[in-house]
């Protein structure tokens, strides 16, 4: 009974919570372009281009590609086989984009603002345009689609290098981290999508749909696109001011409701003077303003006024000029 009470009380607790008013966030810490992630992203930049170069100068890296393939990782442990098939899916492009804009969607809706799913937005659309474009320009054919032995398969057609398994992981789960409110909360994040994009980049090695070399650029193009998303922060904010603006103006059509408009100073209008440069409205006495007079009404079209509290007796009045009487003792 002490069990069941607990979990009512704390699912009732849980229910207070999610029925409060939703407010926007105040003290969110958004991150911005500083020295030290400027020095990283220059640092993860010379990276991608030293996989790029190693690759087209088929170095020793290209070697190493070679090795591994010919190791053939799924038949020396084909028990995981199963389980990594399955866990290859939150490198997907399609389902992992579907939970995380469920995610961002409710708490932007709580927050009252769309910062979270603008930034997410802008994350797919840097991940589509530069990985894409490196995909398709320098066509590389994968471990399945070899055509020499020792050679880096370059311009033969093919879409794989960078991952885009990898890449995609980096930046989906990367980017709960970087839209985490407290910095607690992003650690904790940071490490989880670290562990996440380094295994599904690893999970593609041991299919064998991806070279090694393949999932490092990814690693790399992934991590470009999380350190770059300071540098669009201004834009998002005038993106989110112009989503809401719009909103209101439809709202107030919707409604019939106009805008406010900003206040005007009312306009003088010139007192007319009536002849003898007196003023119409009426006339001065004594240095008072007297009220204009309007048209004689006869005292029987007049209003009776009843006097309050009772009358004295008609004998009880005296006339006027005669004198009282006093009786003195």
């Amino acid at each position: 009974m002490r069990t069941e009470r607990n979990l009512t009380r704390r699912v009732e607790r849980v229910f207070a919570r999610l029925d409060r008013e939703p407010e926007r966030p105040t003290h969110v810490d958004i991150p911005h372009m500083s020295r030290h992630r400027v020095v990283l992203f220059g640092l993860t930049l010379s990276f991608y281009l030293t996989i790029v170069v190693a690759v087209l100068t088929t170095s020793w890296l290209v070697a190493v590609d070679w090795q591994v393939m010919f190791f053939r990782p799924y038949q020396q442990w084909p028990d995981i086989h199963a389980f990594l098939d399955y866990w290859v899916v939150l490198g997907q492009r399609g389902p992992t984009a579907v939970m995380v804009t469920a995610w961002l969607g409710w708490r932007s809706w709580r927050q009252h603002t769309l910062r979270p799913l603008l930034m997410f937005g802008t994350a797919l659309l840097l991940l589509n345009v530069t990985v894409g474009a490196a995909k398709y320009g320098m066509g590389r054919a994968g471990p399945h689609y070899a055509t020499a032995i020792g050679s880096s398969e370059m311009w033969q057609g093919g879409d794989i290098f960078p991952s885009g398994h990898t890449a995609n992981a980096v930046v989906t789960w990367g980017i709960l981290a970087y839209l985490a409110s407290t910095p607690r909360a992003r650690r904790w994040l940071s490490a989880v999508s670290a562990v996440i994009s380094l295994s599904v980049g690893l999970t593609t090695v041991y299919l064998g749909t991806h070279w090694l070399s393949d999932v490092l650029l990814g690693w790399a193009a992934g991590l470009l696109i999380l350190l770059a998303l300071p540098w669009f922060e201004p834009l998002v904010a005038r993106a989110e001011a112009w989503v809401f603006a719009l909103r209101d103006r439809w709202r107030a059509r919707r409604t019939g409701a106009a805008l406010p408009q900003p206040e005007s100073d009312p306009v003088p209008v010139p007192a007319l003077t009536a002849p003898h440069g007196r003023e119409a409205g009426g006339h001065t006495r004594g240095g008072r303003q007297l009220l204009p007079q309007g048209p004689h009404t006869p005292r029987g079209e007049r209003t009776p006024i009843t006097p309050a509290g009772s009358r004295r007796p008609t004998t009880e009045r005296l006339t006027r000029g005669t004198p009282s009487t006093r009786t003195v003792s």
